[in-house]
C-alpha cells in the first residue's frame, strides 16, 4: 500500500496574491506531490496550502516552500489578525493512508534539521515531534509572535531545537511537526465588537476551561466588519463540530448577537461532516457506508 501523508503549512501572507501564487507554482512542479487546496484570508494575512504526498517526494517540496517564503516574506512590514512567528509559520505532518504517526514525526525532524541548515532558520518541534512538554502546544511556542522572538529566544528553555539561537532577520523562526488531522473552523457573528468574539472564545477553548480538543481567539474581519471566532478543533471525533457551533450560538445569545455564518479553512475529513449532517436531521440508524461517494469507492 503506497503511504500517503498530508502537510498543510501556513505561509503570513494572504495578500499579495502573486507570492502565494509563487509558492503553489514551486510546490507543483515536484513529482508525486499534489496541491490538494490553497486558501487565503487577507485579514489574518495567511495562507493555508494543503498538501500530500510521501516522505520521499514531501521533504524537496518543502524547501521549495520555503526557498520562495523566506526571500519573499519580511515579517518587519507583516500585519493581520492571526498570531505568528515565521514567514513560514508551521508545517505539521498527519499521516493519512499507509503511514504512521512514527513516519510522521521522522519526516518532521528530518525536515527541521534542513530548514535550519539551508536557511539559517531556528526551527521548534511541536505536537508528536516535540523534544520537552513546554514545547508541545503550537500557542505556547508561538507566544509573543515575531516581536517578542529574539527576547523570548534569550531564555534557556527557547532555545531552538535545530537551528541558529537568534530570529532570523526577516523570517523569524518556523515550527515543524506530526499531529493527527486537525480542523480550522471559524464562525462569524453579526457584530464588530470584537470584545464579544474574545469572550466566547474564552468560554470554548480548553486553556480557559471550555472544551478539551478546541483552541480559539477573537478576531476582527476588518474588510466585512464583522466579529469572529477563530477556532482550531485537534480532535472532532472527541470534540464534534457541531457541539463547538451550538455552544458558539448560545453564548452569542447572551450578548444579543447572531451567528451570520461559519467557515473550514483548508481540508475536513467527511466523517466530521456526516457527524454535523447525523446530528442536525435527527438521522436515525444513519450509516457512512449510506454514503453514495463512499460506496463507489469502495466497490472499486
Amino acid at each position: 500500500m503506497p503511504r500517503i501523508i498530508e502537510s498543510v503549512p501556513n505561509i503570513s501572507e494572504g495578500r499579495r496574491s502573486d507570492v502565494v501564487k509563487a509558492v503553489v507554482e514551486v510546490l507543483g512542479r515536484v513529482p508525486g506531490v499534489r496541491v490538494l487546496d490553497v486558501q487565503s484570508d487577507q485579514d489574518h494575512n495567511r495562507s493555508v496550502i494543503s498538501l500530500a504526498g510521501d516522505e520521499k517526494s514531501l521533504p524537496g517540496a518543502l524547501l521549495s516552500l520555503f526557498e520562495v517564503a523566506v526571500d519573499r516574506i519580511d515579517l518587519r512590514s507583516h500585519e493581520g489578525e492571526h498570531p505568528r512567528a515565521g514567514a513560514v509559520d508551521v508545517v505539521p505532518f498527519i499521516p493519512i493512508e499507509g503511514a504512521t504517526m512514527a513516519d510522521c514525526v521522522a519526516l518532521a525532524r528530518r525536515l527541521g534539521q534542513a530548514v535550519a541548515e539551508r536557511f539559517q532558520l531556528p526551527v521548534y518541534l511541536y505536537e508528536e515531534a516535540a523534544t520537552a512538554p513546554h514545547r508541545r502546544n503550537l500557542e505556547d511556542i508561538r507566544r509573543g509572535q515575531f516581536e517578542g522572538l529574539a527576547e523570548k529566544m534569550r531564555d534557556p528553555q527557547w532555545k531552538p531545537d535545530y537551528g541558529p539561537p537568534a530570529p532570523h532577520p526577516s523570517a523569524g523562526a518556523t515550527v515543524i511537526g506530526a499531529r493527527m488531522p486537525l480542523i480550522a473552523y471559524n464562525i462569524n457573528l453579526g457584530t464588530s465588537d470584537l470584545e464579544v468574539a474574545k469572550r466566547i472564545a474564552k468560554a470554548i477553548r480548553h486553556s480557559s476551561g471550555g472544551f478539551r480538543h478546541v483552541k480559539a481567539m477573537g478576531v476582527m474581519l476588518e474588510e466585512r466588519k464583522l466579529a469572529q471566532v477563530s477556532i482550531n478543533m485537534t480532535d472532532f471525533k472527541k470534540t464534534p463540530l457541531h457541539r463547538v457551533f451550538e455552544t458558539v450560538r448560545s453564548e452569542a445569545d447572551r450578548y444579543g448577537v447572531s451567528v451570520v455564518g461559519s467557515e473550514i479553512v483548508g481540508l475536513v475529513p467527511a466523517e466530521a461532516l456526516m457527524d454535523a449532517a447525523d446530528y442536525y436531521l435527527r438521522l436515525e440508524n444513519f450509516s457512512p457506508s449510506q454514503v453514495l461517494e463512499r460506496k463507489l469507492r469502495e466497490s472499486k
